[in-house]
């Protein structure tokens, strides 16, 4: 099949999804700019920041992508291309969509507190702790698994390690002009993107060789510092910028499938079962971030809604930011079916996903006068850099969910010194260096399932707001029950076999989240039968 058809049947799909099912989302919940954001109505200049809309669809969009949509369609693409495809097209539209929209609309009514202060304002405490442990978890696994994934790309490709380093000093310096001497956006824009792609060039140039358990180190410092500091002077302006390199990054594979006109090598289908590999449920927890994913919600409830200028922007932020990964997402399954050769699965063993993905990127864009070792370099630069954004805003997540935990058993008259912000990103940082030397490869398929289960209960936690609100909620039940089904299945699955190879920490792990996933959807029952026996 010619896959010039998947790009434009998927960006036609979203564009009027985005137009309609967008707006009917935004009508139903009752968006409304005349409600003041917490952005300004708690704005202290560390967390609570107002941003203008496309500095925070930046930000927004490089935390939540990162290496997400590019490693998991890749990996299920084993199954062939079409179900990677519907699952992307019809999970994106209306399950992530809506998830993430969601998600951010809740937590700006809620005074900008994250999804586990949402399930405790309508489930009790009791809800909120439990998930709680359940994000924080299940965070400790995304920092670990990108930290190797980063690691692992920077070993690869030195120069992307160069570059990833000066643009967090570009940063800065980006972040320093526009919040400290109100230099105008658009012009601090154009210098930043320039200066930018110097990085890149100049990482090339200087490629920076260390091992992998060297840049495991640097990177878990790096998060650290990312966690304490102001929004302002780091998080916001480096992934505000680094969009700009995915931005170029899809722009240019799309217009090197237009001019190449790639015939997919890889069936279509290939079976229910590959490798003792079961369709369902793995397929829709191995795409993940290129469909629906949980981080999401805690990216959208944990720093988005905190500098959202106006809720209208949730939507472009929200729905929109969500259908733009799920294109990059499609990217990435051309790449694999482009390339592969109809094996796919050795291509995998050699250089795993990304290296999938640059490869064939550097192909597409050859087509174009590009060379394909510079595609390649540029490509695998672009998922080193978003990886690194959903490291660090992980971690600053974590340290969210930490304080918001700790600050419920603390006396009024003395601050307990689990909710400092420098002692809870220590804790979870060592914690998540720990698991950061188990290796990607064992760490994803729990980092999948995990995350998955997560949207479920994020969705959950929308439901029962709605519910609580007399409003239409099966925008959310409809996707949350499947979710479920999907994650508890695959969770099961994983324990047996990390069982089977001895993996105990995690076992220890995948049971911890099942058992809590099955307490919280509990509660949720019964919080929502309760709500129909008043009704």
């Amino acid at each position: 099949m010619n896959a010039v058809w998947l790009v434009i049947i998927g960006i036609v799909l979203f564009y009027i999804a985005y137009k309609t099912y967008g707006s009917y989302l935004a009508n139903q919940w009752g968006v409304s700019d005349k409600t003041e954001t917490p952005a300004h109505t708690k704005e202290d200049g560390v967390d609570y920041v107002p941003a203008k809309a496309p500095v925070l669809l930046g930000h927004h969009f490089s935390s939540i992508a990162g290496a997400g949509p590019i490693v998991g369609p890749v990996q299920a693409a084993i199954f062939g291309w079409a179900p990677v495809m519907l699952w992307i097209v019809i999970g994106g539209i209306f399950f992530g969509g809506v998830h993430d929209f969601g998600s951010i609309f809740a937590s700006i009514r809620h005074g900008g507190k994250s999804i586990g202060e949402i399930i405790g304002a309508n489930m009790g405490k009791k809800g909120k702790r439990l998930f709680s442990i359940f994000a924080w978890l299940t965070l400790l696994l995304i920092i670990a698994a990108f930290t190797n994934i980063t690691a692992n790309t920077f070993v690869s490709v030195p120069s992307a390690a160069t570059s990833s380093l000066l643009f967090i000093v570009l940063a800065i310096l980006f972040g320093f002009f526009v919040y400290r001497k109100n230099v105008p956006l658009g012009i601090s824009t154009v210098i930043g993107v320039i200066l930018l792609f110097l990085c890149v060039w100049l990482g090339m140039v200087f490629p920076l060789a260390l091992s992998k358990e060297a840049w495991i180190f640097i990177l878990l410092a790096y998060v650290f510092v990312a966690s304490v500091v102001p929004v302002w002077i780091l998080l916001q302006p480096r992934d505000y910028l680094s969009s700009f390199l995915l931005y170029a990054l899809v722009i240019g594979a799309i217009i090197g499938i237009f001019v190449t006109h790639p015939s997919l090598q890889l069936n279509p289908f290939v079976g229910f079962n590959v490798d003792n590999t079961p369709l369902f449920p793995m397929l829709f927890v191995t795409v993940a971030c290129g469909a629906i994913s949980g981080f999401h919600s805690l990216v959208g409830s944990g720093t988005t809604s905190k500098q959202l200028d106006k809720e209208s922007d949730a939507k472009l932020i929200g729905y929109g930011g969500m259908l733009i990964e799920c294109v990059v997402a499609i990217v990435a399954i051309i790449t694999a079916g482009y390339i592969s050769h109809g094996e796919l699965s050795n291509l995998l063993g050699d250089g795993g996903p990304v290296n999938v993905f640059s490869h064939g990127v550097g192909n597409f864009m050859a087509s174009f006068g590009i060379p394909v070792a510079t595609g390649t370099s540029f490509a695998a630069l672009a998922v080193s850099a978003f990886a690194m954004t959903s490291l660090d805003t992980s971690t600053r997540l974590a340290r969210f969910v930490f304080q918001e935990f700790f600050e419920d058993f603390q006396k009024e008259d003395k601050k307990s010194p689990l909710t400092n912000r420098y002692v809870a990103t220590l804790i979870t940082v060592v914690l998540a260096a720990i698991l950061s030397f188990k290796g990607w490869d064992a760490i994803w398929p729990l980092f999948g399932s995990a995350n998955q289960l997560l949207s479920a209960l994020a969705l959950m936690a929308l439901a029962v707001w709605m519910s609580n609100l007399g409003k239409n909620n099966k925008m959310f039940t409809i996707p949350m029950v499947f979710m479920f089904a999907v994650t508890l299945s695959a969770l099961v699955l994983l324990i047996k076999n990390n069982i089977a190879s001895g993996q105990i920490v995690l076992v220890v792990f995948g049971i911890l989240l099942f058992v809590l996933a099955i307490v919280l959807l509990v509660e949720a029952i019964k919080n929502l039968s309760k709500k129909k026996a008043k009704a």
